[in-house]
């Protein structure tokens, strides 16, 4: 069910649409006084309150990527994005996962990560998934049946990671054409990404991806095999020329920290046409675990104040997944905003915690996010009241461990050599380091802990 044209009509859709297509640089503030027209709870009006602010001013960053993507992305692809990310996905897709969430007594996630397959044709060091079969994969019927239960729980953003999703191309173009009034966003190495694949993705309209690098060529190819950074971005340069919407997706380390954080990098992310960035923390789980690899506490802090200051001067945006923790009110997984369903059906509360207590092969979606692990996890969220201090893997393994006891969950792991237990006791040389720098982060920016602890709610 398309839920822009069902709560709006379809001739106020048409008229927001206009305004995307023809001259939409010209038509950016009536785009704007048509979405404020939008029924939409208190918190979304705020948000377009902020967007119109830095909108109204051309000399601004977002004003720059807002002109960029309006020029460049074919407009077919544009109606898409605007109908299945922003009108359905965001303004009344979140409506209706909160009326289903105070029906059944849990949350409703605003997306699902879902992994079709575990096989890559990479075999990329410290890889988070490394330590799953990777032969696993979900049944196009079962990817079918659960993007269904999804829009019915009025959940319109579907993001695959894998194992390497489009080893699975063609059933993720026939889910996409399906289900097209949802969003699709894929986790790629981007090296499957072809010219039959793009003429794809722009007449479905509704497909984006995050290019994985670590970096610049000599990084990249080092943690991902020689020639990958070459590949990536000559499939870059195709989809810009055909108009599609991608970003990239970085994991920085101890060794590539200041290369991901440099202007260098960022400049010649914007210069080759990326929309969005999403920045991960390594995290020592899966393949080639390597404690040595996890940025410092110090690395940490500096990348975070890197992407401030870049979210005020480039034309790109953004996300950094565990720092942003304030912008998120905390851990968003376990269902509370997403979670994960890896390729042998295991539903996970986050794709770095290989824990659970069903399968959806054997549950309907709506069960699985009221299962013992989502109730757990949900319960103690936020698992900080600092937050800068988000994760219950690295920032507060103890959590992860309660988590596991007391809901009887069990790993997922090909290779399950270690308790929960001895996991949180291995983390919590770094939580403890990092707990200290981040409540002085913390503390200098918003003051006593005590103050600010009955201001955050989960």
């Amino acid at each position: 069910m398309d839920l822009a044209r069902t709560y709006i009509g379809e001739k106020v859709l048409e008229q927001g649409l206009k305004f995307i297509v023809k001259e939409p640089v010209n038509n950016i503030e009536k785009m704007i006084e048509w979405v404020e027209k939008l029924p939409m709870p208190e918190h979304h009006k705020k948000n377009v309150c902020n967007v119109k602010k830095f909108l109204q001013n051309k000399d601004t960053n977002w004003y720059k990527l807002a002109e960029r993507l309006l020029t460049e992305i074919d407009p077919h692809v544009k109606e898409k994005f605007a109908v299945n990310f922003f009108l359905n996905a965001n303004f009344f897709g979140v409506q209706k996962q909160m009326e289903n969430a105070k029906k059944l007594g849990y949350s409703v996630p605003w997306a699902i990560l879902i992994d079709p397959t575990e096989r890559c044709n990479l075999n990329c060091i410290g890889c988070w998934a490394g330590n799953y079969q990777r032969k696993e994969e979900l049944s196009f019927e079962l990817l079918d049946r659960i993007l269904t239960e999804a829009e019915d729980l009025g959940i319109y953003f579907i993001i695959m990671s894998g194992g390497e999703p489009l080893l699975r191309k063609d059933d993720i173009i026939k889910l996409a054409e399906k289900h097209n009034s949802m969003g699709f966003h894929l986790f790629t190495n981007g090296t499957l990404i072809d010219d039959d694949l793009i003429k794809e993705m722009k007449r479905v309209g509704n497909i984006t991806v995050a290019f994985s690098i670590e970096g610049f060529e000599e990084t990249t190819d080092r943690r991902r095999g020689k020639g990958v950074f070459k590949k990536v971005m000559e499939a870059m340069d195709k989809m810009r020329k055909a108009g599609l919407l991608y970003g990239v997706s970085v994991t920085y380390t101890r060794y590539n920290t200041e290369e991901l954080a440099s202007e260098e990098f960022v400049n010649m992310l914007v210069d080759k046409g990326v929309a969005f960035a999403w920045y991960f923390t390594y995290i020592p789980i899966g393949k080639d675990v390597d404690l040595e690899m996890m940025a410092t506490p110090e690395q940490r802090a500096y990348m975070y104040d890197k992407i401030l200051e870049y979210r005020k001067t480039k034309p790109i945006f953004i996300m950094d997944f565990w720092n942003d923790g304030e912008a998120s009110n905390g851990c968003i997984a376990g269902g509370r905003r997403y979670l994960h369903i890896n390729a042998q059906g295991e539903v996970e509360p986050c794709a770095f915690v290989h824990y659970s207590t069903c399968n959806i092969k054997n549950v309907s979606l709506k069960e699985a996010l009221g299962s013992p692990l989502m109730k757990a996890y949900q319960k103690r969220q936020p698992f900080n009241m600092n937050m800068r201090r988000p994760c219950p893997l690295i920032d507060n393994p103890e959590m992860l461990k309660e988590i596991v006891e007391e809901s009887g969950a069990y790993s997922t792991q090909l290779h399950a050599d270690e308790t929960a237990a001895e996991f949180a006791e291995k983390l919590k040389p770094y939580a403890q380091k990092w707990g200290e720098l981040a409540d002085r982060i913390w503390y200098e920016t918003h003051g006593d802990q005590k103050q600010i602890s009955g201001e955050v709610k989960s």
